[in-house]
């Protein structure tokens, strides 16, 4: 299926280039293709259409991963030198303004996925099977950009339809406006009777694409964002009842690697491939911009042979979420070390910095989990390290158990709540509670999810943003292998109140004199 999915992806782009192009050059067609208005009238053509709403979301993927955790109080920005990405500094340091141009990016990638979304829901014409499922996976994919675009920049426009010429300059919405699309969408996808549900958790072929519990899953958590709790642990309950899912079983660090796509915990990931003769389809910068920052490294032959080197070292981890484990689980934690090292344990395993060199944006800590291997490339590419074919997560089960603790937590039935996350605990073979605190869920959550562009929208709607990362970007580290040096300071940074949402893009306020920028900015 993942194959039929990409192939026909790539017969429908090669069809709109093709159209693109003989009506640039006035050339006449062979064969009536048909208009948007009749395109999507056969399942062969709904299919292409479902193919690009996917490869769309994955074209996204870049940036919403970035934008998020470096706003999160996880990761340094890092990098080769000071510099070497300034509008990643600019996040991550909180020195950006409305011209930011990730900002801009992300918020352009997420009206993209509403627009082919829009193009299922509103041109196909039929009732098969395939029309069905693909009107309501476009329904649950508008959700998740309304989703985004609520919880980062909260008066974005709603658009649900394909808009006429009249329509292209929509106004600011609400936060109530754009939670009741997601709502609708959602509930609609839901209850059609056409989004399938894996047989079991170890189904790995029915989940490379949105199921009900996805669409339940992104539900309840539209559900706990909005302070509706009671709603959020029902529906949360929903996915956790079906008993179609699971936490992964194996080494914890596993889950996160190629060997382990679609597996039992994945409640939705964006599907990559093990191709070498298409490496069109596996080059992705997600993984080279997050590995060890190889120019500074230097590796033994047992950690060649392990690692995929040629890696830029973007997202390094703070000191504090280190500490956090440490504090949490132990100096030794189970999974506080299939996560991150320090410099100990990276010398360890093989890897020690090389005299005289320093890493930037960094404390003396690496992420363990995401820092990819040799046997995750379908292209092993040392000195340019982009042929990963590790699926981008976008949703995992453990998140699901944590949000509904959450809800549960908050709506009065703390035995669920402490069920729940001693679930996620037991995995991380750590000590049953007891008794569970809101606290205790932040934490966990915190640990669980580190990097996986969760912690800094769960921080603003907590109200802990401004705690938290206050003095954000103030000074700046670079690790020596020895010591911690601070040689770079800023007199802007941290988080304000005004970036409790981000700045509606300055392109955008420029085309559109209906739209008003956020507050502060």
């Amino acid at each position: 299926m993942k194959k039929n999915i990409l192939y026909i992806a790539l017969l429908g782009m090669m069809s709109l280039m093709t159209v693109g192009c003989e009506s640039e050059l006035d050339i006449e067609k062979h064969g009536n293709m048909g208009s948007m208005d009749t395109y999507y009238t056969t399942d062969e053509n709904v299919n292409t259409g479902t193919a690009s709403l996917y490869l769309e979301t994955k074209s996204a993927y870049y940036n919403w991963f970035f934008v998020k955790n470096l706003l999160s109080d996880d990761v340094w920005c890092g990098g080769g030198q000071r510099s070497d990405n300034g509008e990643m500094e600019k996040l991550n340091e909180y020195g950006f303004d409305s011209n930011h141009s990730m900002i801009e990016s992300l918020y352009k990638s997420l009206y993209a996925i509403i627009y082919k979304a829009c193009l299922l829901t509103d041109k196909i014409q039929g009732e098969t099977p395939v029309m069905k499922r693909a009107i309501n996976e476009a329904k649950v994919f508008r959700a998740l950009a309304h989703f985004e675009l609520v919880t980062l920049w909260g008066t974005a426009p709603v658009v649900d339809h394909l808009l006429t010429p009249a329509e292209y300059q929509q106004p600011n919405s609400t936060p109530a406006e754009l939670w009741a699309a997601v709502e609708k969408d959602l509930n609609e996808a839901i209850n059609s009777g056409t989004l399938p549900s894996k047989t079991n958790a170890n189904d790995a072929e029915t989940g490379i694409r949105v199921t009900k519990e996805f669409a339940q899953a992104l539900l309840g958590k539209a559900y706990l964002f909005q302070g509706k709790n009671s709603e959020a642990a029902a529906m949360l309950d929903h996915v956790i009842n079906s008993n179609k899912y699971a936490l992964f079983a194996g080494e914890y660090d596993d889950q996160f690697h190629a060997a382990a796509n679609n597996n039992c915990e994945s409640l939705f990931e964006l599907q990559k491939r093990n191709d070498p003769e298409q490496v069109w389809n596996v080059f992705d910068m997600v993984y080279i911009m997050q590995g060890w920052r190889t120019s500074a490294l230097s590796y033994n032959p047992a950690a060649l042979m392990k690692l995929a080197i040629g890696n830029y070292g973007f997202c390094n981890p703070r000191q504090s979420l280190y500490d956090s484990f440490v504090e949490w689980e132990g100096e030794n934690g189970y999974r506080k070390n299939k996560t991150l090292l320090n410099n100990d344990q990276l010398k360890a395993f093989g890897v020690e910095i090389q005299p005289g060199a320093s890493i930037y944006g960094s404390e003396g800590y690496f992420f363990w989990k995401n820092q990819a291997y040799k046997e995750d490339c379908a292209t092993d590419m040392s000195y340019f390290q982009v042929g990963q074919f590790i699926d981008l997560k976008v949703m995992r089960y453990a998140e699901v158990l944590l949000l509904a603790a959450e809800a549960h937590l908050q709506a009065g039935n703390a035995a669920k709540a402490t069920e729940y996350i001693n679930m996620v605990r037991t995995r991380a073979q750590e000590t049953p509670l007891t008794t569970v605190t809101l606290n205790d869920i932040k934490t966990e959550k915190r640990l669980e999810l580190c990097n996986e562009g969760v912690r800094y929208q769960d921080l603003v709607r907590w109200g802990d943003a401004k705690t938290a990362m206050a003095n954000q970007g103030k000074d700046v580290p670079a690790y020596t292998g020895s010591d911690v040096q601070w040689n770079w300071h800023n007199s802007k940074y941290g988080f304000q109140d005004k970036n409790t949402l981000l700045p509606i893009p300055l392109k955008e306020l420029e085309l559109n004199p209906n739209m008003k920028q956020n507050p502060g900015w």
